[in-house]
Order: structure tokens, then C-alpha cells, then sequence
């Protein structure tokens, strides 16, 4: 959890990364994982659900044409930048069950037992406060509904895993965003926790091969470094950051390769969970 001062300095620098990101949609991940998220919560018609962090729309929109028109879908998001993609591909879809709203997923501002599905997807590892948000999460569900996101493993992503080692060794310390959920046993423990039940955790591999070159190297420190986890770097002074760059790109062209490039693992869990029937 973060202070106050830290937590207004995290919140501007993710606005930052993310208004800017205007190709947000053509990652490798966000489709195939949102795809997959959705598969497992199998929603049905005249549900009402609310995608949190719902960036440019992608889980919102597909979730839409699940629910069809007597259902309902709320997408929120803090950065302004990717609700205005989101909104224009809203207007191209032609779907009228769908709202898209500007509010910070730290600080939901709906009513209790209002939804039947809450789905996040990756962005829980940008919340401040995993435990606090669960139990908003809980809160907004109706009895018996579902909750599911996803969650890097801690291991996931190693060219980050470094950047992290070689900021420390300047003196930045840089959280690993995926270490709170990181691990099965730590996702069940805080679901049990904020007393959900009917928990499922499956993993799955989106990892991939890279060629460890130059081209890439620099790549990879431009994305670490624009991330709300990395900018850090930036406390260093010209001279401390130039050698910093060069160390980190010196041990990713050093990194250990087959014949189909380096191994770069992005192991995520998939996790949903049932709100107790019972509860009051």
C-alpha cells in the first residue's frame, strides 16, 4: 500500500503511460488473454457487469454482445486516453448496453450487491491497495456472483525481472508489481480471505522468443522505463542513468539463447471466485 504523497506520484505517472499508449490494442497480449478471461466466467444473458480498469474496451465490448441487449456493462477506467478509444469503438460497434466512465479503480463509487459479474483484466497489478479493492469487489457483487481476473506470476517478464536488479544496484528500488498475486497459493489466500469461495486458478503461458540484439535491448529499456514501474530511473542523474542503460542493455544481449532466440516467460494465472449465496 502506498502513502499519500507517493500514491498522487504513482497515479500521475500511470495516467502518463497510459494516455499515451495509443497502439494499446495491438500488444500480444490484451485480446488473447481477454478472450480467455471471458471464456471461463460463461456470462449470460440480462447480467449486469462491471470491467474494472477496462483500458480501451476490449473485455467490455466482448462482454457486451455476451450479456445481449437487456443486459447491462459498465466499463471504468482512470486514464482518459484509452476511454476515448474505447468510447470510438463503442459508436463503430453499435452496441447499446455498454457505458464507459472515468473513475479510479482504487476507489469504486457504486452500489452494493449491484452486479453480477466484476471482471478485471490485466490490471490488478496497477492497484494500490489488492486487499482493499477485493473487498469493494465483494461488496458490489450480488450474492452468488462471480469475480474473475488474471495476475502475472512474479517470475513473469525476466527482461523486467533485470531492469529491477540493475536499478537496484544504482540505488532505485523498484517493486515487482506481480509479486502480491504472483504465486497460486497467494491468490487463494487473499480471496479466502475477503471471503469469496468456489476459487479457480489456472495457469497459462504467453511467453515467446526474442532475439537478445541491440534493436532489442534498447526496446526493452524504452518500455521498462516509461512503465510506472521502471520511470524510477529517472531520479538518476545523466551521467548514473547513461551507465545504468548501458548495464542493462549489456546483460539482455548476454542473456542465454537456443536456436530460436532468448525465452522470454509471461506465465499468468486466471483466477474467479463465487460470492457466498447466504451472505446478507
Amino acid at each position: 500500500m502506498l502513502e499519500s504523497a507517493d500514491n498522487q506520484t504513482y497515479k500521475r505517472q500511470l495516467l502518463t503511460d497510459f494516455n499515451s499508449r495509443i497502439n494499446y490494442d495491438q500488444g500480444k497480449f490484451y485480446t488473447p488473454v481477454a478472450k480467455k478471461l471471458l471464456s471461463l466466467v460463461k456470462l449470460r444473458k440480462d447480467q449486469k457487469i462491471l470491467d474494472v480498469a477496462t483500458g480501451t474496451g476490449i473485455v467490455a465490448l466482448d462482454a457486451a454482445t455476451r450479456v445481449g441487449s437487456s443486459g447491462k456493462v459498465i466499463g471504468m477506467d482512470i486514464s482518459t486516453g484509452m476511454l476515448k478509444n474505447a468510447k470510438q469503438k463503442l459508436v463503430k460497434s453499435g452496441l447499446q448496453n455498454v457505458e464507459f466512465i472515468e473513475a479510479d479503480a482504487d476507489n469504486l463509487n457504486f452500489l452494493d450487491k449491484d452486479f453480477d459479474v466484476v471482471l478485471c483484466s490485466l490490471a490488478i497489478c496497477y492497484l494500490t491497495n489488492i486487499s482493499n479493492v477485493l473487498h469493494q469487489w465483494y461488496n458490489l457483487l450480488k450474492p452468488n456472483g462471480i469475480l474473475a481476473f488474471n495476475a502475472w506470476s512474479e517470475k513473469a517478464f525476466p527482461p523486467s525481472t533485470i531492469f529491477r536488479e540493475v536499478a537496484a544496484r544504482h540505488g532505485i528500488k523498484i517493486p515487482n508489481p506481480n509479486k502480491p498475486l504472483g504465486k497460486i497459493e497467494k491468490c487463494y489466500n487473499f480471496l479466502q480471505e475477503t471471503g469469496f469461495h468456489n476459487i479457480k486458478v489456472q495457469t497459462e503461458q504467453f511467453g515467446w522468443y526474442f532475439t537478445p540484439d541491440a534493436n532489442t535491448a534498447e526496446e526493452l529499456w524504452r518500455i521498462n522505463s516509461k512503465n510506472v514501474f521502471g520511470y524510477q530511473v529517472f531520479q538518476l542523474l545523466p551521467n548514473q542513468l547513461e551507465e545504468c542503460k548501458a548495464e542493462y542493455m549489456a546483460e539482455i544481449q548476454a542473456l542465454p539463447t537456443t536456436t530460436q532466440g532468448a525465452w522470454c516467460d509471461a506465465s499468468i494465472f486466471f483466477v474467479t471466485a463465487s460470492k457466498s449465496i447466504s451472505t446478507s
